[in-house]
């Protein structure tokens, strides 16, 4: 009896869970797994799944899909829509939503496996399937290699992943090279004096320092990056202070820091830090502000010969208008950590998620960008065929590519 995956997606959009906290998704997936017939761990880097079937001699791929959500109130309005509610870190109650489309990436993981399970008569080697935690802190990733899934599975000769996308449903968007762009996520905390709101000029004002700041960081891409170049620079938030009247005594801003390697990188780090000391010292700050780093994303980099491989096999099985170059996205992933630790290469996709017709018309009306809702959107959903079958059809078709 073949797995209902419209019903497994449904209930999982449903469902969201927050990093870390994906136990119910990781159990479903779980059992699913151990129904296909593979061996199957839980509670790998706190809730990572790693099923694996051994189907004879010869390569190993590791083939990933990740699972967490994102603390977004749902307003797509489907019948399906998530009402759900999670604690964040910092011990706040959140809505919780699939506004990424991770839900869809473990229900095309289970539907690829499912038929590769069907067709294991005509291949042969290992599949280690990764059910991954916490993609949205760019942390799920390491943590189940510091678990040491290395050392007790089967090393890979190749990684794949795949990713949902506000591409026309049946396009499948993929590239030799660099894919994703590499990010840092900042802290930063800027140092003032406080007093009373009446007598500013007996204090140092980290409001105004972090407004300067702010306002200046964003000449990093503007007036210091050659224009054919890519960086991005984004100040997320930005807190200070409790009332009205208080001049508080510190300012911390969070930056997403994006770049396609490795020297673009330290120009912009270096950037960032010589901006945010001058600002401080140009508002007389008396204590040096603190830089943290969050989180360090390699850039998502797609082996050229097994990308390839991987799209001529794609456009057998979906046709050559089907397969596209989407170009690099900004965006940031942490997959590669499995490849790079590996020493193996990587072969990570897009495919599409939204009617075609909505598509069209918004190309038509040169509307994409504002009514085309992008991942992390409250508004986002991927319609759910043919997405399923677009992505169980592209993760097994690339899976037979390097089993078969």
């Amino acid at each position: 009896m073949s797995i209902d995956l419209e019903a497994l997606y449904i209930d999982l959009h449903q469902h969201p869970e927050l990093s870390f906290q994906e136990t119910r998704t990781a159990g479903i997936a779980a059992q699913h797994l151990r129904d296909l017939g593979l061996e199957v761990e839980e509670g790998v880097g706190v809730t990572g799944v790693v099923g694996m079937l051994r189907n004879g001699e010869g390569p190993t791929l590791w083939a990933r899909a990740d699972m967490d959500a994102l603390p977004v109130e749902e307003q797509t309005g489907l019948a399906y829509a998530s009402t759900a509610t999670g604690i964040d870190p910092a011990g706040h109650a959140v809505p919780v939503m699939h506004a990424c489309g991770h839900d869809m990436h473990v229900t095309a993981m289970i539907g690829a496996v499912e038929r590769l399970v069907a067709e294991r008569a005509e291949w042969s080697g290992t599949l280690v399937v990764i059910i991954q935690p916490a993609e949205e802190y760019g942390a799920g990733a390491r943590a189940m290699l510091d678990a040491g899934i290395l050392d007790r599975y089967p090393k890979p000769d190749i990684v794949l992943g795949q990713h949902v996308t506000p591409f026309p449903a049946g396009i499948i968007g993929v590239r030799p090279g660099t894919q994703m762009a590499a990010s840092d996520g900042l802290t930063v905390t800027m140092h003032g004096r406080g007093g009373h709101g009446s007598r500013p000029h007996t204090t140092i004002d980290p409001v105004v320092m972090a407004a300067a700041t702010v306002m200046r960081l964003q000449t990093i891409t503007s007036r210091e990056i050659d224009p054919k170049d890519v960086a991005v620079v984004t100040v997320g938030s930005i807190h200070a202070g409790l009332k009205n009247n208080i001049i508080p005594t510190e300012a911390t801003l969070e930056l997403s820091l994006r770049y396609p390697n490795d020297e673009m990188r330290d120009k912009v780090l270096a950037s960032v830090e010589r901006i945010v000391r001058a600002e401080a010292a140009a508002s007389g700050a008396e204590r040096e502000p603190e830089i943290r780093t969050d989180h360090t994303l390699p850039a998502t980099i797609n082996d050229d010969d097994a990308t390839t491989r991987v799209t001529t096999a794609l456009r057998r099985a979906l046709g050559d208008e089907a397969v596209i170059d989407p170009g690099m996205f900004t965006g940031s992933e942490d997959v590669s950590w499995f490849a790079r630790d590996a020493g193996v290469p990587l072969v990570f996709w897009f495919w599409g998620g939204l009617d075609p017709a909505t598509y069209a018309t918004a190309v038509a009306n040169g509307t994409v960008d504002s009514t085309i809702p992008t991942n992390h959107s409250p508004f986002f959903a991927p319609q759910i065929h043919p997405t399923i079958e677009v992505g169980v059809t592209a993760m097994a078709t690339a899976a037979r590519e390097f089993l078969g």
